[in-house]
């Protein structure tokens, strides 16, 4: 009997802000067009530090920062794409998802990041990267005291072809930061 596995995980610790940085433009070096990253975590996990890191990496030039009460910006990347950048937290209902023309966008050639990505999931294609970000357990600066600058664990999850066919590189960039 064959088996196909529609799932693949990494984990990663990131000591600091900096090193979550780190990790969001190791992922950049995977990101396309047409690509979607959906990140998950509790309020101040660093989804958005991720973001900084991975949209620097792309060439984004001026400051990213939270779309919480925009929903979304879009940022020039340096390959002439643009970089979505979203934030669904405070969407009561999957019909305000839609009518944030994410999938639109993506086929049209921008790549996606979604802060509280679960609750896009049902709205967007079943190919992405889920990154879940939670606070490292027993570290002082982080964990119940959330603090800014804490350990965090990042888990890298991969759901479709499109991603699973780039974990092994993934892997390897990841390994790399050390």
């Amino acid at each position: 009997m064959q088996h196909q596995f529609r799932t693949a995980a990494l984990v990663s610790l990131a000591p600091g802000a900096a090193d979550m940085k780190r990790l969001g433009a190791a992922l950049a070096s995977l990101l396309r067009p047409g690509d979607t990253v959906l990140l998950g975590g509790d309020l101040g996990a660093g989804k958005t530090t991720f973001t900084q890191g991975l949209a620097a990496a792309l060439g984004v030039a001026g400051p990213v920062t939270s779309p919480t009460f925009v929903l979304l910006h879009s940022y020039r990347t340096s390959a002439g794409w643009d970089l979505l950048h979203a934030d669904v937290w405070r969407l009561e209902q999957l019909q305000e998802v839609i009518d944030l023309a994410i999938p639109e966008l993506l086929e049209e050639g921008a790549a996606a990041v979604v802060e509280w990505g679960e609750l896009a999931a049902p709205a967007l294609a079943p190919d992405y990267l889920h990154v879940a970000i939670d606070f490292e357990p027993g570290d002082p600066d982080g964990g119940a005291s959330g603090g800014a600058d804490g350990a965090r664990r990042l888990v890298f999850t991969a759901l479709g072809p499109s991603w699973l066919a780039r974990m092994a590189e993934l892997s390897t960039v990841l390994a790399e930061l050390g």
